[in-house]
């Protein structure tokens, strides 16, 4: 019948062969022409602002990320300069010095730019929304109130919407005469479930510009997105075809909430039902041998759900490491099964440096066995002791914003330093309410938190894979290394920040976690 299907994703780059199979398919079996260049996409481009805008005047918030950069590139070459309105809004959670380097950079290109800082707005902003199983609209708390990682998103997106009529008043503007631009990708609309990628789509985490309002804005055609069908990678292409300079082009990304989504925030510990069990399976996968010899109860949830070859490598790893596994009380966003997941952490650790290819292993094979766990990291320092039953109540205040502010320039600086900026797709750097190494009957309350770095390697942002810590005298072939210099200068530099725990490293491949964690 000539109907094919794959029960798997060709398009994505951790696909084996998957651009080969989708080549076969296209030219081999359907006789499509491979004659689509980036250049008649740029041509397109153009023609889709000219034809959106019209005589209008188009504001665009521009972050100074690659997407909005290119975007206002693309609006540069197709309107003309009094018909754009470019807007940089200072939210509070943008990098050490992020937003004065974002002024220069974009002037220096001959952007004209508004720029606003609106800390206290964001942070005593609220918005409506409608909850999962609740069929009236409700006014959520004020950002610096909330806990809930979707709505944190959701308030920040409509304020950013808010702002932007707030302009077009200053202005005093007609706002049917002014559209709003954006940077938005098609990775962006995938995973806030946009029904302009698919009705059917599962919301893994709502980005910023494609919440509700804009939604209705988008719905009312006042919206002109000219990236909406790009990947990251396309999109450098792009920038580069525009004439826009390297180091703006290949800046990693930075989203627009900022450092407000790499807080994880949290009145309480996450401990379900399920949380018992789940730790003493992480210590029968970590200390299979030993388990195995003594027939624990659960080790057929770990025999079942593994191959023979994998339970040899279990045996091996137990025989020459002593891993600690524990489980954090904290939930991180990640993606099975094409759906959203809001889980468990595993924290390993272990009383001497890791072999990094058995952490590797583990970070695979753990959320594979528990399917309730979609982060593994490790956590450096002396092995773990004691378990983690609280977390240190966190909202987003300027203190804790602070804190994570200086973490995140310390990773940064040490990774230019280190000429890996280019190397590594991106690195978010997160905050998590987590106070390790107290002794429960000491009852020492739990009040400071704990840093995760998170070096991801990616072309598409749809899948990656971490950066491997390795010798730095390795060939950086496929540049998935980073240094452990380079990591043991971070967590020692990040570890003498007041209030900070630990520093741990995220093992995780995209899937089963996002990118970011929330």
């Amino acid at each position: 019948m000539r109907i094919y299907g794959v029960q798997f994703h060709p398009e994505v780059d951790l696909t084996p062969s998957g651009k080969q199979m989708l080549k076969n398919f296209l030219c081999d079996i359907c006789g499509v022409t491979p004659n689509f260049t980036m250049g008649s996409r740029k041509e397109e481009c153009l023609k889709y602002i000219k034809d959106k805008v019209g005589k209008n005047k188009v504001l665009l918030l521009v972050s100074g990320g690659v997407d909005s950069t290119v975007c206002a590139a693309l609006l540069r070459h197709a309107l003309h300069p009094s018909q754009i309105i470019a807007v940089h809004v200072d939210n509070g959670f943008m990098r050490k010095d992020e937003s004065e380097k974002v002024e220069k950079s974009l002037r220096d290109i001959g952007i004209d730019l508004i720029v606003r800082k609106e800390v206290y707005t964001f942070l005593k902003g609220t918005t409506q929304i409608k909850r999962p199983g609740q069929f009236s609209i409700v006014e959520t708390p004020m950002l610096c109130q909330t806990i809930n990682p979707e709505e944190k998103r959701k308030i920040i997106g409509d304020i950013f919407v808010k702002i932007t009529k707030d302009i077009v008043e200053d202005m005093k503007l007609k706002p049917e005469e002014v559209l709003l631009a954006q940077g938005t990708l098609r990775p962006d609309l995938i995973e806030s479930a946009s029904n302009l990628v698919s009705p059917n789509a599962e919301t893994i985490k709502t980005h910023h510009n494609d919440t509700e309002l804009i939604r209705e804005l988008r719905n009312a055609g006042r919206v002109v997105e000219p990236l909406s069908d790009f990947h990251k990678d396309e999109v450098r292409e792009l920038g580069h075809d525009l004439g826009i300079p390297p180091e703006l082009v290949e800046r990693q990304p930075f989203p627009g909430p900022g450092l407000a989504i790499r807080i994880l925030c949290a009145e309480e510990p996450f401990i379900e039902k399920d949380y018992s069990e789940t730790q003493v399976i992480a210590r029968v996968i970590v200390d299979y041998k030993n388990k195995l010899e003594k027939n624990h109860a659960l080790i057929n949830r770990v025999t079942s759900a593994t191959s023979e070859t994998e339970q040899h490598e279990l045996i091996r790893i137990s025989l020459n490491s002593q891993i600690q596994a524990t489980v954090l009380p904290i939930r991180s966003v990640g993606v099975q099964g094409d759906k959203r997941t809001y889980s468990y952490v595993v924290g390993l650790s272990s009383s001497h440096e890791p072999n990094w290819d058995d952490m590797m292993f583990l970070a695979k094979l753990i959320p594979r066995i528990l399917h309730n766990v979609n982060r593994v990291c490790y956590i450096f320092g002396e092995p773990v002791q004691y378990q983690i039953t609280d977390i240190t109540h966190t909202t987003l205040n300027n203190y804790i914003i602070k804190q994570l502010r200086q973490a995140d320039a310390i990773a940064n600086e040490i990774l230019r330093q280190a000429g890996l900026q280019r190397k590594i797709s991106q690195m978010p750097v997160i905050l998590i309410p987590v106070h390790f190494d107290r002794d429960p009957t000491n009852r020492t309350p739990s009040c400071s938190r704990s840093i995760v770095l998170r070096p991801f390697i990616t072309s598409d942002f749809m899948t990656g894979v971490p950066a491997i810590p390795g010798s730095s005298d390795l060939p950086l072939h496929v540049m998935l290394i980073i240094s452990f210099n380079v990591l043991r200068n971070m967590v020692q530099e990040i570890s003498k920040l007041d209030g900070i725990s630990r520093v741990l490293y995220d093992l995780t491949s995209k899937p089963p976690g996002t990118t970011e964690w929330e």
